[in-house]
Protein backbone atom coordinates (compact mmCIF):
# COMPACT_ATOMS: atom_id res chain seq x y z
CA UNK A 1 0.00 0.00 0.00
CA UNK A 2 1.06 3.40 -0.72
CA UNK A 3 2.50 5.90 1.87
CA UNK A 4 1.88 8.87 0.15
CA UNK A 5 -1.59 10.61 0.65
CA UNK A 6 -1.56 11.38 -3.32
CA UNK A 7 -0.49 8.10 -4.18
CA UNK A 8 -3.15 6.72 -2.14
CA UNK A 9 -5.73 9.14 -3.64
CA UNK A 10 -4.32 7.70 -7.20
CA UNK A 11 -5.17 4.14 -6.25
CA UNK A 12 -8.65 5.19 -5.02
CA UNK A 13 -9.04 7.58 -8.28
CA UNK A 14 -7.76 4.30 -10.41
CA UNK A 15 -10.42 1.84 -8.62
CA UNK A 16 -13.29 4.39 -9.08
CA UNK A 17 -12.58 4.58 -13.10
CA UNK A 18 -11.68 1.08 -13.68
CA UNK A 19 -15.19 -0.13 -11.91
CA UNK A 20 -16.84 2.32 -13.90
CA UNK A 21 -14.70 1.47 -18.01
CA UNK A 22 -15.43 -2.30 -16.42
CA UNK A 23 -19.37 -1.59 -16.15
CA UNK A 24 -19.91 0.15 -19.44
CA UNK A 25 -17.75 -2.36 -21.24
CA UNK A 26 -20.23 -5.41 -19.66
CA UNK A 27 -22.78 -3.08 -20.83
CA UNK A 28 -21.78 -2.83 -24.42
CA UNK A 29 -21.15 -7.04 -24.36
CA UNK A 30 -24.83 -7.23 -23.42
CA UNK A 31 -26.09 -5.27 -26.33
CA UNK A 32 -23.80 -7.25 -28.37
CA UNK A 33 -24.90 -10.54 -27.43
CA UNK A 34 -28.63 -9.08 -27.82
CA UNK A 35 -28.00 -8.75 -32.16
CA UNK A 36 -26.06 -11.96 -31.75
CA UNK A 37 -28.91 -13.46 -30.09
CA UNK A 38 -31.73 -11.96 -32.96
CA UNK A 39 -29.26 -12.96 -36.14
CA UNK A 40 -29.08 -16.84 -34.03
CA UNK A 41 -33.00 -16.74 -33.85
CA UNK A 42 -33.56 -15.66 -37.70
CA UNK A 43 -35.80 -12.72 -36.84
CA UNK A 44 -34.42 -10.18 -38.58
CA UNK A 45 -36.78 -7.03 -37.62
CA UNK A 46 -34.89 -7.79 -33.42
CA UNK A 47 -31.72 -7.73 -34.90
CA UNK A 48 -31.97 -4.13 -36.50
CA UNK A 49 -33.61 -3.10 -33.03
CA UNK A 50 -30.72 -4.74 -31.68
CA UNK A 51 -28.04 -3.26 -33.41
CA UNK A 52 -29.63 0.65 -33.00
CA UNK A 53 -29.10 0.15 -29.61
CA UNK A 54 -25.83 -1.97 -29.84
CA UNK A 55 -24.30 1.05 -31.43
CA UNK A 56 -25.10 3.90 -29.23
CA UNK A 57 -24.22 1.80 -26.55
CA UNK A 58 -20.62 1.72 -28.44
CA UNK A 59 -20.94 4.90 -29.29
CA UNK A 60 -21.41 6.10 -25.86
CA UNK A 61 -18.21 3.95 -24.90
CA UNK A 62 -16.16 5.41 -27.56
CA UNK A 63 -16.88 9.14 -25.93
CA UNK A 64 -15.98 8.35 -22.63
CA UNK A 65 -13.05 7.49 -24.19
CA UNK A 66 -13.41 3.92 -23.06
CA UNK A 67 -12.96 2.18 -26.55
CA UNK A 68 -10.38 3.72 -29.25
CA UNK A 69 -12.82 5.17 -32.23
CA UNK A 70 -10.98 2.34 -34.51
CA UNK A 71 -12.23 -0.73 -32.12
CA UNK A 72 -15.72 0.78 -31.63
CA UNK A 73 -15.82 1.49 -35.94
CA UNK A 74 -14.59 -2.49 -35.82
CA UNK A 75 -17.49 -3.62 -33.70
CA UNK A 76 -20.29 -1.68 -35.31
CA UNK A 77 -19.01 -2.78 -39.17
CA UNK A 78 -18.51 -6.79 -37.83
CA UNK A 79 -21.91 -6.35 -36.46
CA UNK A 80 -23.64 -4.43 -39.14
CA UNK A 81 -22.10 -6.68 -41.88
CA UNK A 82 -23.69 -9.81 -39.64
CA UNK A 83 -27.23 -8.41 -39.99
CA UNK A 84 -27.04 -7.35 -43.11
CA UNK A 85 -26.24 -11.20 -44.36
CA UNK A 86 -29.39 -12.41 -42.30
CA UNK A 87 -31.75 -13.78 -45.56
Amino acid sequence: MANIKSAKKRILVANERNARNKAAKSKVKTFVKKVEAAIESGDKKAANDALLAAISEIDKATKKGIYHKNTSARKVSRLTLAVNKMN
